[in-house]
């Protein structure tokens, strides 16, 4: 369970640039991108109770209040969001028929944001001391002036913590490298722990490493002990094979992420397409590839041409909103159409695709989507009639084409063949549809429909005739990839790619 310390309800209208990544669940919450992390790692598909924001907590308690939820009673800011924290904890492990549930507590200690979680926290242990223990990370810096590992820092957060009133049962030692036995010490003295609860947890190559690095110390066998829980084995076999064959790849292929959502001040920010990146490496794992990304803006596209596209195995445009930088993304989709470049459309990639091929191939020069121009001509993709009041008067968080939905393939495709069925679903976010009065023009031309949703009403995926790989998708297949399981079209895309090189 994460704990978001915003007062948004949830992260759909959260920036990507500031926030990173906004992952979708199977019942359309939209929440943060370690929820996706936690699907990755546990290979079980989460809901709504598993995601918490301080929005959320205000929310409740302002709606119950309203209604006297609580007779007549002062709500006070200290006792009753805390309370409400508990009972969506304790729901989240009755929903989920968890023994144990793993709370997140976003943010950093210290911070004014998350102290109501801190709070409950600490409440939650005062009335089950046996049944609640907390694991604390911090930061062990090494200043490249010094050349040695600090943990004065590491301490203090420690103390921090402890003035909220809780005191660490695990100390996870985050560093660049392996903490030694002498900060490990100090650590240890500073919260009064044993040395062995002071685990380290050095930078990886690949993050599906990080659990082996925790099993080698012993981490599950020692929280179920502090848990008074029966000890029970793990097979971790299966993960080291695929942590393995991720770490020992012996060919590249560079592949192009042509989006909006990089630049943030001097830093390039890949946290924005998360998701993307791991299914990639999910799927190239699987054919001895490691995948070599490149982040390009597509303002850069429009400024510079497609030229500094020349060498790439393959091109990826992913989701996205609004008119920013939009020409450089559609010229992108046309250099891996003209070129036969594997192309793979992740919803707003999707349309974009459907844009140029209007254009280039069918000859609507003034093709495009009413999101960028709503007075275009020829709307290729346009709002769906059930989004045009929501659109119109600003009701927009939470209210797109969310969550798992249902489709149906085209027998034949390279969609179909990818995931052996013609049945299956897929999670989605996005407002703007494919408009139905171009089917027909599109299938003859040589863009194939090749799934739509389960009444054969909204398009769900376009690819085209005669290329290697060139298939979009109007939702986003990369939120059900796991890395023991990777997602039947990203297979599809690296084994295109893989046959390309």
């Amino acid at each position: 369970m994460k704990a978001d310390p915003y007062l948004n309800v949830d992260a759909g209208t959260l920036n990507p640039i500031e926030h990173g990544e906004v992952f979708v669940l199977d019942d359309g919450m939209e929440c943060d991108q370690d929820l996706g992390n936690y699907e990755r790692f546990l290979e079980q598909n989460l809901n709504s109770t598993n995601y918490m924001t301080t929005g959320q907590v205000f929310k409740s308690i302002i709606d119950r209040e309203r209604s006297l939820g609580y007779e007549g009673k002062t709500v006070e800011f200290f006792q009753d969001p805390p309370r409400e924290i508990i009972s969506r904890i304790l729901k989240c492990a009755k929903t989920n028929k968890a023994e144990i549930v793993v709370f997140e507590v976003g943010g950093t200690v210290g911070e004014y944001q998350n102290l109501l979680f801190l709070e409950a926290n600490r409440l939650l242990k005062l009335e089950h001391p046996r049944d609640v223990l907390h694991v604390h990370v911090t930061y062990l810096p090494i200043p490249s002036s010094v050349g040695e590992m600090k943990s004065k820092p590491a301490q203090m957060s420690i103390q921090q913590l402890a003035s909220s009133g809780i005191v660490a049962d695990f100390v996870l030692a985050r560093s660049q490298f392996a903490v030694d036995e002498k900060r490990r010490e100090k650590i240890a003295i500073a919260c009064g722990l044993q040395k062995e609860d002071i685990l380290s947890a050095p930078d990886v190559e690949n993050i599906y490493q990080v659990p082996l690095n925790f099993e080698n110390q012993g981490l599950s066998e020692k929280i179920l002990k502090k848990l008074n829980t029966k000890p029970r084995k793990s097979n971790l076999a299966d993960w080291k094979v695929m942590v393995n064959s991720a770490l020992t790849a012996k060919k590249h292929a560079k592949i192009a992420m042509v989006g909006k959502y990089f630049s943030t001040g001097d830093y390039t920010l890949s946290d924005a397409y998360l998701s993307v990146i791991e299914s990639i490496k999910h799927a190239a794992a699987c054919f001895d590839i490691k995948p070599k990304m490149s982040w390009i803006d597509s303002a850069q596209i429009e400024k510079e041409g497609t030229d500094m596209l020349k060498g790439f195995d393959a091109i990826i445009v992913p989701g996205g909103y609004g008119t920013r930088a939009v020409e450089g993304i559609v010229q992108s989709i046309k250099y891996a159409r003209e070129n036969k470049v594997p192309y793979f459309g992740l919803c707003y990639g999707m349309q974009q695709a459907a844009v140029e091929f209007a254009r280039n191939v069918l000859g609507y020069k003034d093709a495009n989507t009413t999101e960028i121009n709503p007075k275009t001509k020829h709307p290729i993709i346009h709002v769906m009639d059930s989004q045009k009041d929501l659109v119109k008067y600003h009701k927009l968080g939470g209210t797109q084409r969310l969550g798992s939905w249902e489709w149906k393939a085209k027998p034949g495709t390279i969609f179909a063949k990818a995931y052996k069925s013609q049945t299956g679903a897929d999670r989605h976010r996005h407002r703007y549809e494919f408009n139905n009065i171009y089917r027909e023009e599109f299938e003859k031309h040589g863009m194939v429909i090749s799934a739509t949703t389960k009444d054969g009403y909204l398009v769900e995926a376009l690819e085209l005739k005669d290329h290697p790989f060139f298939i979009g998708t109007q939702f986003h297949p990369e939120l059900k990839s796991r890395p023991l399981h990777p997602h039947p079209l990203y297979m599809a895309f690296m084994e295109a790619v893989a046959k390309q090189k």
